[in-house]
């Protein structure tokens, strides 16, 4: 059987990452940052004797530079084989892009020692012709990770591909709280480790806080209500078509309790089977 292949491309900073992870959910085999010339070498491999890899997606973008040539060629060839290839080019408006370049604190790949505003000028021109070829174009400047997800799903996944993510986010309320988050639990009422001067410079992740914090009667107690309704409401949300579901527990800083509450909850989710992302949003902030 010959594979289906995605190619996602676009702008940086207009979500190729989260594209990526949505299409691998769905059981695409995802290879970022892959260099245009390596396509045929690629495919090669998943259709070779033995492969059963039946969808592969490749992010290609301006880190590898000047690759629009050989990326149209390696396109053109794959066509030629009788490949179902599709490119998909994601966008967004220049503001949307500086905001979230500003929010990550990231440097644009093509900006060098300017501003962010010339490296998104340069980039444009650079991918123009590359936009106008594409099989797909979404713009995400108005578009939630749930409302991308569903448009990604729809385009490129399969009538069985009802999968939906967990997403687990740990976070500081002192830093606000997560505005996708569809369940929020607020576990301040917990022992601050913060407080504790040997545990202090760990997080929630580390073996001592976790112990700490698992191990108070009111932490176990909270898991057992908390556990039950999960085990009801996940499945059923499940049912009603949602793709992608945000838990978030937050505490006063967000590295320690509920660092250590989200892990648990994703493990327990795990265990049934559901597909879990976990996020520490804030466990490196001060």
């Amino acid at each position: 059987m010959q594979p289906t292949i995605a190619i996602i491309t676009g702008m940086s900073g207009a979500g190729r990452t989260t594209a990526a992870k949505v299409l691998e959910d769905i059981g695409y085999f995802v290879i970022d940052n892959m260099p245009p010339q390596l396509l045929d070498s690629v495919v090669e491999l998943a259709t070779g004797p033995g492969a059963d890899v039946t969808r592969i997606a490749l992010v290609i973008d301006v880190r590898g530079r000047q690759f629009f040539g050989d990326l149209r060629q390696s396109v053109r060839s794959l066509e030629e084989r009788g490949l179902s290839v599709r490119v998909l080019y994601l966008e967004a408006s220049t503001q949307t892009i500086v905001q979230r370049y500003e929010a990550g604190r990231r440097v644009h790949p093509l900006a060098g020692e300017d501003r962010i505003l010339e490296g998104i000028s340069r980039e444009k021109e650079l991918l123009s012709d590359l936009r106008a070829e594409a099989d797909l174009v979404i713009d995400t400047t108005r578009l939630n990770v749930h409302q991308l997800r569903d448009k990604l799903v729809d385009a490129f996944g399969d009538p069985g591909d009802t999968v939906m993510v967990t997403n687990l986010v740990s976070f500081g309320f002192k830093h606000g709280t997560p505005r996708d988050a569809d369940l929020v639990f607020d576990v301040r009422f917990l022992p601050n480790p913060h407080w504790v001067p040997e545990l202090k410079p760990y997080t929630g992740l580390d073996e001592p806080v976790r112990d700490y914090v698992l191990g108070q009667p009111e932490a176990k107690e909270f898991l057992a209500h908390l556990l039950p309704l999960l085990d009801l409401v996940v499945p059923a949300f499940r049912r009603e078509g949602k793709r992608y579901l945000t838990i978030a527990i937050g505490c006063t800083g967000g590295k320690h309790r509920s660092v250590a509450l989200a892990e648990e909850v994703a493990r327990h989710l795990r265990g049934l089977g559901e597909a879990v992302q976990v996020n520490h949003r804030d466990r490196s902030r001060e």
